[in-house]
């Protein structure tokens, strides 16, 4: 009788700048059993990103029949642009055992919470100061004034929603976030009700330990 394991949902928001980007990238490379979820949106190509790995850029017009048709897991409009989770990848990785980390905001967290709360873990990840969240937008050199002023005034109403988080991170350093979140990711492995089998498993060896 063998132990297997149900994939997990891993959720990491933010607001623009905070970390949640990096982490991910950090977390995929330490851990080789987690694959990122790929959102679907309307937002344009920038540059050095790629159709399929990064998103799949779509036009208004097939993101809203994914959403009639049922397929996305989650979806939000966020700074005029809709993004959504494809939900069959999603769900084929769940069975196969592997976990999805999941680069989404709060409004798509709630869903998935609404939709999938056994198989969610969610983690809220703070910058240590609205000043350094301001440098590091800027730093990015990929937006323009007015959207990082935009992104800023959007900060405060995003970073509102931590308490509907599992876990809360403040991110002073980037490598003591990621070992904060593997660690999470570890325990969350561990849960019983994600462990196939176990309780046949364990019918097993107590009607073996006589023998």
């Amino acid at each position: 009788m063998a132990i297997t394991r149900r994939g997990l949902m891993m959720v990491l928001s933010s607001p623009s700048g905070a970390g949640k980007t990096t982490i991910s990238r950090r977390l995929m490379e330490a851990e080789p059993g987690v694959t990122m979820s790929v959102s679907a949106t309307t937002r344009p190509r920038r540059p050095g990103e790629v159709d399929g790995r990064d998103y799949y850029f779509v036009d208004p017009t097939d993101f809203h029949l994914m959403v009639n048709r049922d397929e996305l897991l989650e979806h939000a409009k966020v700074f005029g642009n809709y993004y959504g989770t494809p939900r069959g990848p999603v769900e084929a990785a769940l069975k196969a055992g592997r976990d999805v980390l999941f680069d989404i905001d709060w409004q798509g967290t709630q869903q998935l919470q609404d939709s999938a709360p056994r198989d969610l873990v969610s983690v809220f990840v703070l910058p240590p100061s609205t000043r350094e969240l301001e440098r590091r937008l800027r730093s990015r050199a990929q937006d323009s004034d007015d959207v990082v002023a935009a992104r800023m005034a959007k900060a405060a109403d995003e970073i509102s929603h931590y308490p509907e988080y599992q876990y809360i991170i403040l991110n002073d350093d980037i490598e003591r976030s990621t070992a904060a979140v593997r660690a999470i990711l570890a325990a969350e492995r561990l849960k019983r009700e994600r462990l196939v089998g176990l309780p046949d498993f364990v019918k097993g060896l107590r009607e073996g330990s006589g023998g």
